[in-house]
């Protein structure tokens, strides 16, 4: 099976481009967990080998409580992915980041219940650090790229992952804002989780579409006019995002430097490891299997 070096997860603008420019080669990958939305891709891209996973599946069928986030992960982990650069659609809770910037997310607000949060749910007892949930080296990466872009990058954001598939109410849009929110999206957790468990580096380019219903649009604006012009906007946040995700590509010089993120099992599992049981063992042992031994190579 062919491997990639750099993990791509977004919509079809994204996977639009590799095919257009790159050529890609679908692969069949199975997981633990379940198919992953789409059937991964891989191609060449600016000189570098990048694995892409349609988050909402062909045709966009995926509601974000339904995306099978762990088979994602897992998949481009199993393609050898080392570090992921997503993307995603998100409203504006502030003013001055306005529809068709790029955001860089720093933090987040995990508001989702319905979803499968994490790789280690049975026999294994394990608790990653997740203070800085997107990667900081990653993120310099793509701040540098963006120092070459005429559109605005935003280089810090906390985004609110709310579970959906309804929008906000306007109370809980001024809510959001006064807990510190900068952006309202509904697909970044528990990606960004399981990315870490997977000891994966994971940054995120938010794509503001419109501003939240904390700001109302003006009474005149007819609804359809209003979902043309976001429609527009989306396209428009994904062109630069492509421009952005091209120009860290060739920012990426050899092999990544050394990253917390991916040696984040090294102190976060609590279980007793000579008690893990065969099954599970056997199951994870993609993700914990270089913790399993000693230094003299014998069972832990």
């Amino acid at each position: 099976m062919k491997h990639a070096r750099i993990g791509i997860i977004g919509g079809t603008g994204l996977g639009d481009v590799l095919a257009k420019e790159a050529g890609c080669e679908t692969l069949d990958v199975t997981t633990p967990f379940g198919p992953p939305s789409s059937a991964p891709v891989i191609a060449n891209w600016e000189g570098m080998d990048v694995a892409f996973v349609s988050r909402h599946g062909p045709g966009h069928k995926l509601i974000p409580s339904r995306v099978p986030y762990r088979a994602n992960i897992w998949a481009l982990k199993q393609l050898g992915v080392s570090a992921i650069i997503a993307s995603g659609a998100t409203g504006s809770l502030r003013e001055d980041i306005e529809p068709g910037h790029l955001v860089l997310c720093d933090q987040v607000i995990d508001k989702t219940f319905r979803r499968e949060s994490t790789f280690f749910d049975e026999g294994i007892a394990v608790h990653v650090e997740l203070s800085e949930p997107f990667c900081p080296q990653l993120r310099e990466l793509l701040t540098e790229a963006g120092k070459r872009l005429s559109t605005t990058v935003h280089h810090a954001g906390t985004y609110v992952c709310m579970e959906g598939p309804q929008f906000s109410s306007r109370a809980e849009s001024h809510m959001h804002r006064q807990w510190g929110g900068d952006l309202i999206g509904m697909t970044c957790m528990p990606e960004a989780k399981l990315a870490r468990e997977a000891e994966l580096c994971y940054a995120l380019v938010a794509l503001p579409t419109d501003y939240d219903c904390w700001r109302p649009p003006a009474p005149d604006r007819a609804q359809e006019e209003l979902l043309r012009e976001i429609m527009g906007n989306l396209r428009q946040a994904t062109d630069n995002a492509i421009l952005l995700i091209r120009e860290a590509l060739r920012l990426m010089d050899g092999p990544l430097p050394p990253c917390r993120c991916r040696e984040a099992l090294k102190l976060a599992i609590w279980s007793d490891k000579r008690l893990i049981d065969a099954r599970t063992l056997e199951r994870l042992e993609p993700l914990i299997g270089a913790y399993m031994t000693d230094n003299n190579g014998g069972p832990a």
